[in-house]
């Protein structure tokens, strides 16, 4: 296919230079340029690209000068990739060419048009003129039938959460990193899928029984095989022997931030589990000694006020990244203070985390009380707050509702305005964070753009934003429909911009998805994990009120 596609662009290209040689004559014919292009209106530059055309474009051509239509001619100098036009001059202006296609065109398809440099348009033009477009997506009728707003939300969910446990690791039970990774498990991913068991046990996706022997199964491996490190543990491991698989060169050893959100998970399932069974019993008991093994209290690098992300057995300290500002890590700090062994002093918070996260401007007429200007990317409003109850949770920085709500209407607010003018943004196509994107992975924000929108984004929004995400939900699913939906739930993200649409799930972008809507619908994450003894012991360490 890929030789084919490089063929007929050589040949359409080829069409382009030649196309106009053959016209021959005595005496020099006057030069003339391309002087505009406009398709439906719009200009268009040199080599450049339109995106939501009609699928009955009119282009007009624009020369320097007056030119004469010899159809003949004029058709060797024109190449279309989209079959036949009709050519003809404004009736008032014969320096303009109007070009209309025959028959209509296909939605959401990109056609390329060239006007051959030469002589057959009666002047001598100098240079051509090319360019591409792509006809609108067509979003007019639903893919899949309309269900009620309670079923697609449970039906999204149970699509979703089968990632977790129909493609977990068989021998550990964990997340795998993504679709197709294989051996390589993620922590932080694993303990968001470990949030969606309560979730499927209370949906009735998978029985009670069940979801504790899942449990058991990854609480055995973590305990048994997991290699650790000063109780912390890598952001990758292999699935089967529990050895670190190393996320970069000097990032092989302890992540702090994805053990804590393998530890949010575990004491949101050590809360739920609360039967007196010999399996519910091994789960907290397993937990529990998970969970007081980490030295959140040794990552301050020798006493120092703030906590640090990576340690390596290898490299030490060497990856040097505090844990600060505003980000995803909220959960890191609340968690090293909660420890019953390995706690952090409130001066750790308050000196390592919480200076310089003020922010406190207005973004769309929205105040935004902390982190970096238009929020940054939405998982920010998620990891930390899958079991952190952010609704009147609120210390001396902030009311976190409130933040987290401002995040979200910002994100929504921008993508909607669209100022770089990505096609496909709006009110109901929204949400930037940490996704694949055409040229591999990155975080986007409103600052960090790449016209990429991601589902779990404005889904896992949901809590902050019902019926913006809502919206968005609904267009996902029944607009972009087969494109975007399919084993395992929405594909990480897509580019309407650029015509393409991930065929990944990655497990860091599932588990939010199926934890914020059961938030968002009866807040049983949220109720879980904060019953939790200790939790509500470091809150009021750190002078929380929730």
């Amino acid at each position: 296919m890929k030789r084919l596609l490089i063929f007929l662009t050589a040949i359409f290209t080829l069409a382009v230079i030649v196309g106009c040689s053959h016209i021959i004559d005595s005496d020099p014919l006057p030069r003339a340029l391309v002087v505009s292009v406009t398709i439906d209106n719009t200009t268009v530059a040199e080599s450049g690209e339109v995106h939501g055309v009609t699928l009955t474009p009119e282009i007009a051509v624009s020369f320097s000068r007056d030119i004469t239509l010899d159809k003949m001619s004029v058709a060797s100098c024109i190449a279309f990739s989209g079959g036949e036009l009709d050519v003809r001059l404004a009736d008032s202006d014969h320096s303009v060419l109007l070009l209309t296609t025959k028959d209509n065109l296909s939605p959401y398809t990109k056609y390329r048009l060239g006007i051959a440099a030469g002589e057959g348009f009666g002047v001598n033009l100098i240079e051509g003129f090319t360019f591409s477009f792509t006809t609108a997506f067509d979003d007019s009728k639903d893919v899949f039938p309309r269900i009620s707003t309670d079923e697609l939300l449970t039906k999204v969910q149970e699509r979703t959460f089968a990632y977790f446990w129909d493609y977990a690791h068989p021998i550990s039970g964990l997340a795998r990193e993504r679709l197709g990774s294989g051996e390589t498990v993620t922590t932080g991913g694993s303990g968001f899928g470990l949030m969606a068991i309560p979730v499927g046990i209370e949906r009735g996706f998978v029985t009670r029984e069940e979801g504790a022997e899942r449990a058991l199964k990854v609480v055995d491996f973590l305990q048994n095989k997991a290699v650790k490190y000063h109780g912390a543990l890598p952001h990758w491991l292999n699935g089967t022997t529990g050895e670190t698989i190393a996320f970069s060169t000097y990032d092989n050893g302890a992540d702090l931030v994805e053990t804590a959100f393998l530890m949010e998970g575990l004491l949101t399932l050590r809360a739920y589990f609360d039967k007196r069974n010999a399996t519910e019993t091994a789960v907290r008991n397993g937990i529990t000694a998970l969970w007081e093994a980490v030295e959140w209290d040794w990552f301050t690098r020798g006493g120092q006020n703030v906590l640090y992300w990576h340690w390596s057995p290898d490299y030490d300290w060497k990856m040097n990244m505090k844990i600060s500002g505003w980000n995803e890590a909220l959960i890191v700090y609340v968690l090293a203070a909660s420890s019953p062994k390995h706690r952090i002093s409130k001066e750790v918070y308050d000196k390592g985390w919480a200076s310089g996260v003020k922010n406190g401007k207005k973004f769309y007429d929205i105040t935004l009380p902390l982190g970096p200007d238009y929020g940054g990317p939405l998982f920010f409003t998620h990891y930390s707050f899958l079991g952190l109850d952010p609704r009147n949770l609120q210390d001396a920085y902030a009311k976190y509702w409130d933040q987290n709500v401002a995040h979200s209407k910002i994100n929504h607010a921008y993508c909607a305005a669209n100022p770089k003018k990505y096609y496909g943004y709006s009110d109901v196509c929204w949400g930037l964070t940490a996704s694949d994107y055409p040229g591999g992975y990155t975080a986007s924000s409103p600052t960090h753009d790449t016209g990429t929108i991601a589902p779990t984004a404005a889904i896992s929004s949901m809590p902050y934003t019902p019926e913006e995400s809502i919206a968005a939900l609904e267009y996902f699913y029944y607009k972009l429909g087969k494109r975007l939906w399919g084993e395992y739930g929405f594909y990480d993200s897509f580019n309407l911009d650029q015509q393409w649409f991930a065929n990944s799930y990655i497990a860091i972008d599932q588990g939010p998805i199926v934890c914020m809507i059961e938030n968002y619908r009866t807040g049983l994450l949220w109720n879980t994990f904060m019953k939790d003894p200790d939790i509500r012991r470091g809150l009021d360490n750190l002078g929380f009120s929730y």
